[in-house]
């Protein structure tokens, strides 16, 4: 069952198409996993189920295991489950996605650079601002995961 909403790749490929050619740049720099990880920590804060279903299959089909994939919701409680880099990462995504509340704190974006070369940084904080833009599409259009 589709959604009553107007959809973006029905109305306006051309914008559709520019989205997917700005993530194939960004997956082109960024470490697939970790990219992978800031789509779907993204997408629950945003509470967007069809792109929290999307991520969630893609990481585990790329082998991620399913309890690292579950505790992205709590990765600050989840202890020793993601290396230093994941956590810097995930942190930038909550700051960037949540970015109305206080910005994108110095000491938050100097941990995920600690990390990162500049060309990977700002790759990452491209795919930050790309995902929240997926999430309001799929939120703004009724967008729902299909039953596997």
């Amino acid at each position: 069952m589709g959604s009553p909403r107007a959809q973006l790749a029905r109305h306006l490929p051309e914008a559709y198409a520019e989205l997917a050619r700005l993530g194939a740049v960004v997956d082109a720099v960024l470490d697939a996993d970790l990219h992978t990880l800031v789509k779907l920590r993204a997408s629950l804060l945003n509470g967007c189920a069809f792109c929290v279903d999307t991520h969630t299959h893609e990481a585990l089909t790329s082998g991620l295991s399913p309890q690292r994939v579950s505790l992205v919701a709590a990765w600050r409680e989840a202890g020793d489950h993601f290396t230093e880099v994941e956590r810097a990462v995930l942190e930038l995504v909550d700051a960037l996605t949540r970015v109305g509340e206080n910005g994108l704190p110095d000491d938050v974006y100097a941990k995920a650079s600690a990390h990162l070369s500049e060309r990977e940084t700002v790759a990452l904080i491209t795919a930050v601002g790309l995902i929240n833009l997926y999430n309001r599409l799929g939120v703004g259009t009724g967008m729902t995961p299909t039953v596997r």
